[in-house]
């Protein structure tokens, strides 16, 4: 008994000792929690994952911007350009005043219609002609004007959720216009 007694005290308990807890006693069963037994095997049932679609390798994805333009989907594109859902295309606008009835028109002629144009207006938000907006509307495209930076974001983010957006992106900083008020 003197050597059980000074093992206690130095190993705190011994293996050996027999010990049985109070929530272990014969008369009362014991608690769990959060194990499980090898009996409850309908929660050990497998789970099956199957990819219906794989990820589609021609979504538009901005990887980045400069003053200079875009990196989208690893090509470079320089000066404003409109991102289409399966395409890049060149946008003849400078700046957010170039921005008009004949340069919206590109997305109102998409097929199949896109939802939702997010506009990115270079370093600032800056306000759109009100008929202009209410012309899109009217297609049934929704409108959603940004800075640049909130713009490219805001298409990625749509882009992943499978949504049919489009962008008409200018890019932030130094307005690089000529007299014209077309981009160089």
């Amino acid at each position: 008994a003197l050597r059980v007694g000074r093992c206690r005290r130095v190993f705190g308990r011994c293996p050996w000792t027999p010990r049985v807890p109070a929530a272990h006693s014969p008369r009362r069963a014991p608690c769990r929690g959060h194990r499980l037994t090898p009996a409850d095997d309908e929660l050990y049932q497998r789970t099956r994952v199957m990819v219906l679609e794989p990820e589609s390798p021609n979504i538009m994805f901005i990887e980045g911007y400069s003053t200079r333009g875009f990196t989208i989907s690893g090509d470079l594109v320089v000066g404003p350009c409109a991102v289409l859902p399966r395409s890049i295309l060149q946008w003849n606008v400078g700046s957010h005043r170039d921005i008009s009835h004949e340069s919206l028109s590109l997305f109102r002629l998409l097929e199949p219609q896109i939802e939702i144009l997010v506009l990115g207006t270079g370093d600032r938000v800056e306000r759109l002609h009100p008929a202009m907006l209410k012309q899109m509307r009217e297609c049934g495209i929704a409108v959603e004007v940004q800075d640049t930076a909130n713009a490219c974001a805001t298409f990625n983010f749509l882009m992943n959720e499978r949504r049919v957006v489009a962008a008409g992106l200018i890019p932030p900083g130094v307005s690089c216009t000529s007299p014209g008020g077309k981009y160089m």
